[in-house]
């Protein structure tokens, strides 16, 4: 099988720097981080654009050189994408982005998250239709990477992208980019049966050394002479070095190895077990990282080899210039089979999701009703016990990947009611573009949802829903209830839903009627607010009232109350909790290395606190109120738990997984029987297999050629380690292999194969 091949490819070189006859000055090109604000957390509001389809700020790069400019969608003629044919490009650009941060600031955005920033395929992507017509597509998104060393030229140049990142910074606006390592583009066209198409990959000229060239601006450079900037590096038409799995599209497999080894769409699927492809985009991730980014969404991260995964985010962090936030698009419906492997993502790999829990739920109880409220709390409450790090995950009402919102809710009531809900729900909030201006889309499709805002809306600073995220987005920063918070429901109905966020003494209440018609009394509701009157956060915005707590008989009640249609109640009480007592609020990074830099966020954190893994005392490089710089110290790997201590007193705790050192990737094989309901599973001496507890195995082996199995695991580079198979059923029985303990040694970088093993 492809993926079991064991290959001996060369690992690319290392260095960034200019060749010494360069004709342009050169330029320091180390692996560094430059700039870079601080990674997102909790206390965040996030606003994703999709570059091309925010604003125009530079009409200079809407037809590169090279380019067929019948992809740019001008009928008119005015040099300015129309906003009609949604399907080619419409000319939004780092510029135009640059332009509207105040608008952006000014709304309480303190991230946003961009497209893909480096060069995709260019071409136009024909869908022959039955009729005879042909739809053509373009790479505006920038899911398609042909080189991640260059930028997307209809986007900017190198000092654009720069530029873009200093002016956010500036505002105190953080950046996260969209990074893509699953695939490149589409190699075969599935609507002309499968015939070959693109998938290429490029990379950049090197000098003698092999080190990559730039000019001084930081663009590529024709370094050999050869007319070009670029050469090709990997083709999945002639994939002699196999840095693609080639198995064709999904299709109806809806196995774990049809998600990770076959394509997604006919996207040419990398093999994220190859040496030479995992240095690859572990380099191209970390030449980004040194570009000044916060953080990186991850996409398709349902399709991703999690080994690989882990091995990528370890690489990332453990890159000069410390930890950065990581999320990642593990698409799921609602109920779905593939929910454990969900919710476990964040754990196994460091990189949270994109909430496609909480996005489904919301749409369902607030856009076509077809939940109750009711449930919707109940589903705050499950995923707070099932995530690990609930306050992480980035929630959502739409994306560039399913319905707008607007779409299926065109009632402002419970549209803003959805929004107040978003905001002040567990989790960090993403706004997808437009929502503030209520943006809409002609159909249910996702590519109808990505319109050029520029076209199809005002930017009024004035607009309910605008304000609503201005407002909440403040009170996210300042009462930590809201960012880091547990989460529990004083109350619920088909149509109602009161709950509260609680961070020690702060607490914040929100009350929700989504119905935009009628009107509910709640009955008088016990609470941990003090006594007292609670004006609505909002003021009024959308009828929300003043809230009274009073004691009654020892147990203090919010007095019974009235909402109207589409009300939402927000009630805060945010007192000082003092700088005394240490508490942990967020953690970033949540898995890291020894020598690792790790941020601790909460209150009472600064003085001389001492931290902790377990009971070993960790370096502070720095500290505050509110912050912890520390060094993860040489701890035993594996699950440890983070304290702060100041004096007597001893934080709360925070869950880190302690790794033993670089990550590599091991592909484990076996020939195993199995009887129905069984699965293959590894255990064995080092953290990463479960320190030989069972219960702390890996996930299941994969079996598409049964009864031989595999499985790649990412583990501690050059590190000899035993093991052993084990057979596990749904009940959780557990059957051992027999025999002596095998033994490995991972290699020092990249992948190595095992055997195939036979079950003893």
């Amino acid at each position: 099988m492809k993926v079991w091949k064991k290959l001996t490819i060369a690992v690319l070189a290392g260095g960034l720097v200019l060749p010494s006859g360069a004709i342009h000055p050169p330029k320091a090109e180390a692996l560094t981080a430059s700039g870079a604000l601080s990674p997102v957390t909790p206390k965040d509001t996030v606003y994703q654009i999709i570059t091309d389809r925010f604003v125009d700020g530079d009409t200079s790069n809407n037809k590169p050189a090279g380019f067929d400019p019948t992809l740019f969608d001008d009928a008119n003629g005015d040099g300015r994408g129309d906003g009609n044919d949604l399907k080619l490009y419409q000319g939004g650009d780092w510029k135009g982005i640059i332009d509207k941060i105040p608008y952006l600031k000014n709304m309480g955005v303190t991230a946003v998250w961009i497209s893909a920033p480096y060069s995709n395929r260019d071409t136009a992507i024909n869908d022959y239709q039955a009729g005879g017509a042909i739809n053509r597509w373009t790479s505006f998104h920038g899911y398609h990477v042909r080189n991640y060393f260059a930028t997307n030229k209809h986007f900017g140049l190198m000092k654009d992208f720069e530029g873009l990142r200093d002016a956010l910074h500036a505002q105190g606006i953080k950046l996260v980019i969209d990074f893509v390592t699953n695939h490149t583009s589409r190699w075969q066209n599935p609507t002309s049966g499968y015939s070959a198409e693109d998938g290429k990959l490029y990379e950049p000229d090197k000098n003698a050394a092999g080190a990559y060239q730039f000019n001084a601006a930081g663009d590529l450079l024709d370094a050999n002479g050869d007319g070009k900037t670029d050469n090709l590096l990997a083709d999945p038409h002639n994939d002699v070095n196999g840095w693609f799995h080639g198995l064709g599209d999904r299709g109806a497999d809806s196995s774990r190895y049809g998600f990770r080894h076959k394509d997604l769409g006919s996207l040419a699927d990398f093999s994220q077990e190859n040496s030479a492809v995992i240095a690859h985009l572990e380099k191209a991730a970390t030449f980004w990282k040194s570009k000044g980014v916060d953080g990186f969404r991850h996409d398709a991260t349902l399709h991703m080899n999690p080994a690989f995964t882990k091995g990528l985010k370890d690489a990332i962090d453990s890159a000069s210039g410390g930890p950065m936030t990581h999320f990642g698009e593990f698409f799921i419906s609602r109920p779905d089979p593939k929910y454990d492997e969900y919710r476990t993502f964040p754990d196994r790999t460091g990189v949270n999701n994109l909430d496609f829990e909480y996005f489904r739920a919301s749409t369902n109880a607030f856009g076509n009703f077809s939940e109750t409220m009711s449930s919707f709390g109940n589903m705050l409450l499950t995923t707070s016990a099932d995530y690990t790090y609930e306050n992480q995950a980035v929630t959502f009402l739409d994306n560039h990947d399913v319905t707008r919102f607007r779409y299926i809710q065109p009632n402002d009531k419970p549209y803003h009611a959805a929004l107040a809900t978003l905001m002040t729900s567990r989790g960090t909030p993403n706004i997808y573009y437009g929502t503030e201006q209520y943006l809409s889309s002609a159909d249910s499709s996702d590519i109808a949802g990505r319109v050029f805002m520029e076209k199809a809306a005002s930017f009024n600073q004035n607009s309910t829903a605008y304000k609503v995220i201005k407002s909440l987005s403040a009170l996210r920063q300042s009462n930590e209830a809201v960012a880091y918070g547990t989460t529990s429901v004083l109350y619920s109905t088909n149509d109602v839903l009161v709950y509260q966020r609680q961070f020690y003494d702060k607490q914040v209440v929100v009350a929700v009627n989504r119905q935009p018609n009628s009107s509910f009394v709640v009955p008088a509701i016990n609470t941990t607010l003090p006594a007292g009157t609670y004006a609505d956060t909002l003021g009024g915005l959308l009828s929300g009232a003043s809230a009274s707590v009073t004691n009654v008989s020892g147990q203090n009640k919010i007095a019974s109350f009235t909402l109207a249609g589409g009300q939402v109640n927000v009630w805060s009480y945010n007192p000082s909790l003092g700088t005394t007592v240490p508490r942990i609020g967020d953690v970033v990074s949540t898995s890291g290395r020894p020598g690792n830099t790790v941020y601790i966020y909460g209150t009472g954190l600064g003085g001389s606190p001492v931290v902790k893994f377990g009971a070993t005392t960790a370096t502070v490089v720095s500290s505050s109120d509110t912050f912890i710089e520390a060094v993860v110290p040489s701890v035993a790997a594996g699950p440890q738990t983070i304290t702060v201590t100041k004096g007597s007193s001893v934080s709360n705790t925070f869950a880190y997984e302690v790794l033993t050192d670089d990550q590599v990737q091991v592909i484990f094989k076996v020939n195993a029987t199995t009887t129905p309901g069984q699965n293959i599973h590894l255990v064995g001496s080092i953290a990463e297999l479960g320190s030989w507890d069972a219960a702390k195995s890996t996930e299941a082996m994969m079996n598409p050629n049964y009864p031989v199995w595999f499985l790649p695991v990412s583990v501690p580079k050059g590190a000899t380690f035993q093991f052993k198979f084990v057979k596990k059923d749904a009940s959780g029985n557990v059957v051992w292999e027999g025999g002596s303990n095998r033994t490995f040694t991972a290699p020092t970088s990249g992948s190595a194969d095992t055997v195939v093993y036979t079950w003893q």
